[in-house]
């Protein structure tokens, strides 16, 4: 969600993410977390064998989910709703371009792709404005060795 620049599986499923990106960006609803497949799935989920639902994807939801419990310091659970506001999109990225929220990162085939928008500084993602740099700070770009997440751990 924090790269997201209007790139995916299908183009049901860009198409799809766009308008979850619209509603969001239209203050129409919060981030409502939640098991399993959600809103943004809904694009690949008329497929014959749905990755949503592969081991591997529900591990990385898992991290995902930890690593970002530990950045907003609660414990995030299904049903918990989140907004997008720029203050949190924004702390949201520089955690991500700094590798703090990146261990669900391993083994996914979009990851090179998020490091390059990371390092970009997010330019042209569809959700939330391109962020600020606070005073005196800066996004820092992906680490070098942030490539290591896109092997299998």
């Amino acid at each position: 969600m924090l790269t997201y620049v209007g790139k995916g599986y299908t183009s049901g499923f860009v198409e799809n993410y766009d308008r979850v990106a619209d509603r969001l960006n239209a203050g129409e609803e919060d981030i409502e977390l939640v098991d399993g497949p959600d809103d943004i799935c809904e694009g690949l989920m008329c497929e014959s064998h749905a990755h949503c639902f592969n081991e591997g994807v529900v591990k990385r939801d898992e991290t995902a989910r930890v690593s970002v419990s530990v950045l907003l310091g609660e414990t995030l659970a299904a049903g918990k709703r989140l907004q997008a506001t720029p203050d949190f999109l924004a702390k949201m990225r520089l955690a991500f371009a700094a590798g703090d929220i990146r261990q669900a990162c391993r083994g996914c085939q979009w990851n090179r792709l998020c490091d390059r928008i990371a390092a970009s500084g997010f330019a042209g993602v569809k959700i939330g404005e391109e962020p600020e740099p606070q005073a005196g700070l800066r996004p820092r770009p992906t680490p070098a060795h942030a490539s290591r997440f896109s092997r299998q751990p």
